[in-house]
């Protein structure tokens, strides 16, 4: 089990489709299309309560594909952390890779380059301390190559995730019980 409320603790969580809702095929590309999923705002504030960190690890191509610019994933970005914190929340930061699949950008992933910045950014976290949640096969490689714990969100498991639960909600209430 990892270290819920240690010093060096982080919770890494993806966010299209564990924070908000996904548009399969497409992308949120401003705030218009973001739908927060239920019981989200609070689950982050719950896991600031376990975990010294709280970061967003965002794979945001449609930035590359020119779909979407920088300025409308920083509203985005802007209402989540406005209304986590009315909420009585932080997230600590929110790193993204506006990178196309095809390019190989170690930030994007499954690479382990938004994780590695957190890292220099926060040198006190430690990978095995923390953990990743996610519903994607990349956010357990994410997790995998960097040492952490992954929580897979979704309805059937995935070989690999060390839990699977269906919704953010559900995971803060298994983490709880650990």
């Amino acid at each position: 089990m990892w270290a819920v409320k240690n010093k060096e603790s982080a919770v890494f969580l993806d966010r299209d489709g564990v924070i908000n809702r996904k548009i399969e095929g497409d992308y949120v590309r401003d705030l218009s299309q973001f739908e927060l999923l239920p019981g989200a705002v609070d689950a982050i504030v719950q896991l600031g309560k376990m975990f010294q960190y709280v970061f967003i690890v965002t794979n945001q191509q449609g930035i590359g594909k020119g779909m979407m610019t920088d300025a409308d994933l920083e509203r985005i970005h802007n209402y989540i952390i406005r209304r986590v914190e009315e909420a009585g929340g932080t997230i600590t930061r929110i790193y993204y890779c506006p990178s196309l699949e095809s390019a190989g950008d170690p930030n994007r992933k499954p690479g382990i380059g938004m994780g590695m910045q957190a890292k220099k950014d926060f040198p006190g976290i430690d990978f095995s301390r923390s953990l990743m949640i996610g519903d994607a096969p990349s956010d357990l490689l994410f997790a995998k190559g960097l040492g952490m714990k992954f929580i897979f969100i979704s309805e059937t498991s995935i070989p690999g995730a060390t839990y699977t639960c269906r919704s953010l909600s559900e995971t803060v209430g298994m983490i709880e019980h650990l």
